[in-house]
């Protein structure tokens, strides 16, 4: 058994799509970064590459490469599960946390838990994904950002 800790995030901007878990939500701002910025999906990558001891997901796909300019993320963990099947890793379970002051994330989360279940070929039930506030501190609880921590166990 392996344990990988991912965590990533971005700044909330105009003019930017809200991308999380895969899924768009209307909001009126999106994070900004090289990707898509979808900060979930970066940090279930980071936790799935440093539980199989691979690095990091700006190893892997840096943001100074412009083939993940504007990237949906998922793509990026497509090829993450790629690379850790190839070495004989499968996942067993996930748990993450999306910390957002706002957009309200309860609507989305069914359907972010079926998109990277289905990325990394386990089950929905073995994706588990929470959102949480700040509760008006810093950044995130400004509005200015949004931010996600994951927790990987795999084989």
């Amino acid at each position: 058994m392996r344990i990988g800790l991912g965590y990533d995030i971005h700044r909330l901007v105009q003019g930017r799509r809200l991308v999380l878990g895969g899924v768009e939500i209307p909001f009126e701002k999106g994070l900004l970064g090289h990707s898509d910025a979808d900060v979930l999906i970066h940090a279930v990558c980071d936790a799935v590459l440093g539980a199989a001891g691979m690095g990091d997901i700006g190893y892997h796909f840096p943001d100074t490469d412009p083939e993940f300019k504007d990237i949906y993320s998922i793509k990026l963990l497509a090829v993450t599960y790629e690379m850790i099947r190839s070495k004989g890793f499968s996942v067993n379970n996930i748990d993450s946390t999306i910390f957002a002051e706002a957009p309200r994330l309860s609507p989305y989360k069914e359907e972010m838990k079926r998109n990277i279940a289905r990325t990394l070929q386990i089950n929905p039930d073995q994706v588990n994904i929470k959102a949480t506030t700040a509760e008006g501190v810093g950044l995130i609880g400004k509005g200015e950002g949004i931010a996600a921590m994951c927790i990987v166990l795999m084989n």
